[in-house]
């Protein structure tokens, strides 16, 4: 919902409710407010600022979202907008982009007429993800020589694209034209394009463009800078303070620096985050007094003044229990009321009310993958081990599977099926003792691998004591890891004597053991330990740990050797079992919290290009398949891993430097990341489930057709004057057949018929050409002009469902 805020902000006027709204028009003086509510009943009110709204505007929108968060009980999560420094979350609304109109609230806020045709203006498009149209002076000096412009004269408009503006923004401004001309046209104004490097091309157009537009003198200008990346982006610079009033008047101190820890929220408290003046982030508890809470959005806007941070800083305002994921990504950890034990014990849908205990089922994972995606499984296939040795791969034994030596490098290559088709996943484990050489040799030997299946592995770089929870299913229970030595035949490894392996897992799929220092200070109350002497292995349970990683254990006792099993508890030792650790010392002895596997942090993906000029990252909110690029690298973090997804035509140096860039990212997270996170490299066409599952919907079938395939030509005709301003000009898809001249035929005579039973001259793959505006629209839910922009395998997803396919 669309609100204006007028300066009396005790009545307020809806100007706008919709669901999806495809284009939003923005005037530049006055502000206003956005109300959403998301699916998962999430609420998030927006008020935008206009470079020219006055101060008062500016304070009656302050005044209107603070009444509507006290209405709807404090809950929704709110953004200060600035004109042209939009957040991603807001742009993300509008996903055909936005408009700046010159004027103020008469020009901006009246609903919009359509057939009004006495317009003329000059749109100057920018972005890639997210667009914005600027109106900006109807003149060539406007123009320069790396971006989009529509020159819109009611009945006409004319995209012209600039010699270096790439794929993307052309394709983003020819639907922003479609949208100008549909909504406020009523589709009945023509679209031409002009290739600013091949004007010669289409005369006629350029004919129209200086006819308004006059001749141009001299050279376009130089391609400006594109949007600069989100400046939410992390900073190495996060602080927070305490907002309070205990003392009669409110005061703002500092608290803490980065890395920030959850219990230093307190819920009679507010508290401001300010991420080194990128943006302020405001968090209220709910125990926290009235003026405080009223007071925050205020207290915000002053600590930027204050700071003199700049005008246009993003400010969101939260309260306690609806923080945002931007919010905890600033945090080393983040725990939810009512968050329960992860892989192998439970798993809820939905709102936590009552929590059901489920046994996990590897088979669900095909069946949801949002769940293989939350788990971070694929499937309990197998797959095939060599070890790095004299930087050659040599095959291990399946005997010798699951045992790691921290002075080796090993390939796992893992193979399964989804939909009868072979899939790939190549790790590089990584030995904490390895060498370089050997580093490198396994990286080598995975690009090798690579090549010979036809580039289809997704490769999983994976250190030693960071394995995935896939990496750890894998070997059922019995993954060991030595802590130095080496595997190979041959060499003899030290004997230390005692050794004394950690035993973390609760069932086959997630369970490890880990070689620490053979000392009684490496003990932990709430772990199963094995030590292995000469002559038998003790089993320590802790008085801590469970009944299903004291059976875990056991299996990895067998694995680990055939000698004699002696259980020991805790408390309970023998003299033999403390010399062999070299005497009794203090270890920890705490009871932990109920471990919790997952987080809550919200995954947040990330584009990486270079078609700017310049290597950058920009967040892309709300994550679906249709914001995958298949022109770049898209940086999905999931908090316990990190994808990097490679599109079909992202450049050498794209997926280089993301690589680069991802290491980067780990390593300034403002929540003190450990730079050893898995980064998982997935190809376009070959994602997994773990991927794929944090996509809503994800299509499978999607990257098989090209989806971006549709060109536009522009059809003249030769008795065309500047004049008329363009009745004859007409846009259609380069694969658009000749105009029919008979009847068009009903739908029986096309729906689901074999293309030897249609009537003669009906091309099969166009039936939908042949149909009425209105038995097209009855079919497929859509008119001909939004059927005709919807990518093709959308298109061919609703021919099949009507029978037209």
């Amino acid at each position: 919902i669309l609100y204006t805020a007028p300066v009396n902000a005790k009545s307020v006027q809806s100007c706008h409710q919709g669901k999806g709204v495809a284009n939003l028009k923005i005037v530049k003086c006055i502000c206003l407010t956005l109300f959403c509510q998301g699916s998962s009943n999430s609420m998030d009110v927006h008020y935008w600022i206009g470079n020219s709204s006055s101060q008062d505007e500016q304070g009656a929108a302050a005044i209107l979202v603070t009444q509507l968060d006290e209405f709807l009980g404090g809950s929704p999560v709110q953004h200060r907008e600035v004109q042209a420094a939009e957040s991603s979350k807001f742009r993300s609304y509008f996903r055909n982009g936005l408009i700046y109109k010159k004027g103020g609230v008469d020009s901006g806020f009246r609903h919009v007429e359509s057939n009004v045709y006495k317009i003329l203006r000059l749109l100057h498009i920018k972005g890639r993800k997210h667009v914005t149209a600027t109106e900006v002076e109807v003149s060539w000096s406007s123009f320069n020589s790396g971006d989009v412009f529509l020159l819109d004269m009611g009945k006409v408009i004319v995209q012209w694209n600039g010699p270096q503006s790439n794929r993307s923004e052309k394709l983003k401004a020819m639907l922003l034209a479609q949208d100008v001309r549909d909504r406020e046209r009523g589709g009945r104004a023509q679209i031409g394009v002009v290739e600013g490097g091949d004007e010669e091309d289409s005369p006629e157009l350029m004919k129209i463009m200086r006819a308004v537009l006059g001749q141009r003198s001299g050279k376009l200008k130089e391609a400006e800078p594109d949007d600069t990346p989100d400046r939410h982006q992390q900073t190495a610079n996060i602080r927070l303070y305490n907002v309070s009033d205990e003392s009669g008047k409110l005061v703002v101190q500092e608290v803490a620096m980065q890395p920030l820890t959850q219990d230093l929220l307190h819920s009679t408290d507010c508290y401001i985050v300010d991420q080194g003046g990128s943006s302020v982030l405001v968090w209220k508890g709910k125990e926290a007094s009235i003026e405080e809470r009223r007071s925050a959005l205020g207290r915000a806007v002053g600590f930027i003044k204050a700071k003199n941070y700049s005008s246009s800083t993003n400010v969101e305002v939260m309260a306690e229990g609806g923080e945002s994921a931007m919010f905890k990504h600033l945090f080393i950890s983040w725990t939810e009321k009512g968050q329960t034990k992860g892989l192998g014990n439970v798993y809820t849908t939905g709102k936590i009310a009552k929590v059901e205990q489920v046994k996990f089922d590897v088979m669900e994972l095909h069946a949801r993958p949002e769940l293989a995606a939350q788990q971070r499984m694929v499937d309990d296939a197998s797959g095939q081990i060599w070890r790095i040795e004299d930087l050659e791969l040599r095959e291990l034994h399946p005997s010798s599977f699951g045992q790691f030596y921290g002075g080796d490098c090993y390939l796992v290559l893992y193979t399964y099926k989804r939909a009868s088709k072979l899939q790939y996943i190549l790790y590089m484990w990584q030995g904490r003792h390895a060498t370089q050489d050997e580093i490198t040799s396994c990286a080598y030997q995975a690009v090798a691998m690579d090549n010979k299946y036809s580039g289809v592995p997704v490769q999983v770089r994976v250190v030693m004591g960071k394995e995935p929870r896939h990496f750890l299913a894998i070997f059922k229970g019995k993954l060991i890891i030595f802590e130095g030595g080496t595997g190979r035949a041959g060499v003899t490894n030290p004997g230390p004597g005692a050794r004394l392996f950690q035993v973390r897992g609760t069932h086959e799929m997630n369970t490890r053991a880990t070689e620490v220092p053979a000392r009684s200070s490496s003990l932990n109350t709430n772990d199963v330990f094995l030590l292995k002497t000469d002559h038998t292995i003790y089993l320590w349970y802790g008085k801590g740990c469970s009944g299903d990683e004291r059976e875990m254990a056991k299996a990895v006792a067998d694995v680990l050797s055939r000698q004699d099993k002696q259980v020991v508890m805790e408390g309970q030792e023998p003299a033999e079992f403390w010399v062999a650790l070299g005497g009794k010392a203090p270890y920890a002895c705490d009871k932990r919290y109920t471990h919790t596997e997952e987080t809550p942090h919200s995954p947040r993906l990330f584009e990486c290009s270079n078609q700017t000029g310049r290597f950058r990252m920009t967040e892309v909110e709300d994550l679906t398949q249709e914001d995958l690029d298949q022109d770049d690298v898209m940086l999905l973090d999931t908090w316990e891993e990190i994808f990097l997804w490679i599109g079909r035509s992202a450049n050498e140096y794209e997926t280089k430097e993301a690589c680069n860039s991802a290491l980067e990212y780990l390593r300034t997270h403002p929540a003190g990341r450990d730079p050893d996170t898995p980064i998982i490299s997935v190809k376009q066409g070959y994602e997994p489930l773990t991927f794929t599952g944090w996509f809503n919907a994800w299509d499978p079938q999607k990257w098989s057709q090209d989806c971006l395939s549709t060109t536009f030509s522009t059809t003249l005709s030769p008795t065309l004057s500047s004049p008329s301003l363009g009745p004859s000009i007409t846009l259609v898809p380069s694969t658009t057949p000749a105009p029919r001249t008979g009847e068009y035929l009903g739908p029986e005579l096309l729906i689901n018929k074999s293309p030897n039973e249609l009537p003669k001259g009906v091309d099969p793959n166009r039936r939908e050409d042949y149909l009425s505006d209105v038995d097209l629209e009855n079919l497929l839910g859509c008119s001909r002009s939004g059927f005709q922009r919807l990518p093709r395998w959308r298109q061919n997803d609703l021919k099949k469902k009507a029978g037209l396919f």
